[in-house]
């Protein structure tokens, strides 16, 4: 993460913390006052990427607040670390997906898929530096091949 970016997802978390922030807009002109110019598309980013959603405010109006899920979701992106460093090599034969991984790591790249949530992933099983990964169809396993592809 560049010092510009950091700097500008600091800054709204702060302004979210003390201000209701109804819209993205309205963050956009937040930021402003604060020396920070910025694009929609760039606030929409930042807005994912910090986990942010909208929650009721007691006077029945919406606000910005970081999610009550964004450990689990920060640790999920440390095990997609993981899983993006210590992987090697994939294959898929029929429903099962193969991962080869740097010796040790199997285990975590298998939290690290088991944590993302695979449509279509029945289980996981790990050893030393081989995973195998019981998809519930042949499509599904090939499809997340390629995703594992873009991932990589």
């Amino acid at each position: 993460m560049t010092s510009l970016k950091s700097n500008r997802q600091a800054e709204i978390l702060r302004i979210i913390e003390q201000t209701d922030v109804e819209t993205q807009d309205q963050l956009l002109a937040e930021l402003k006052k604060c020396g920070i110019t910025s694009t929609q598309a760039t606030i929409s980013r930042d807005i994912k990427e910090l986990h942010l959603v909208k929650e009721l405010t007691s006077y029945g109006t919406y606000k910005y607040a970081v999610s009550g899920r964004k450990l689990s979701l920060n640790f999920a992106g440390r095990l997609r670390t993981i899983f993006k460093e210590g992987v090697t090599s994939f294959d898929c034969a029929q429903n099962i997906v193969v991962l080869r991984t740097m010796p040790g790591l199997a285990s975590a790249a298998c939290a690290a898929i088991d944590g993302m949530e695979i449509n279509g992933l029945v289980g996981s099983l790990a050893g030393d530096d081989t995973a195998i990964l019981i998809m519930r169809d042949n499509g599904l396993a090939e499809n997340f091949c390629n995703e594992i592809h873009k991932m990589l």
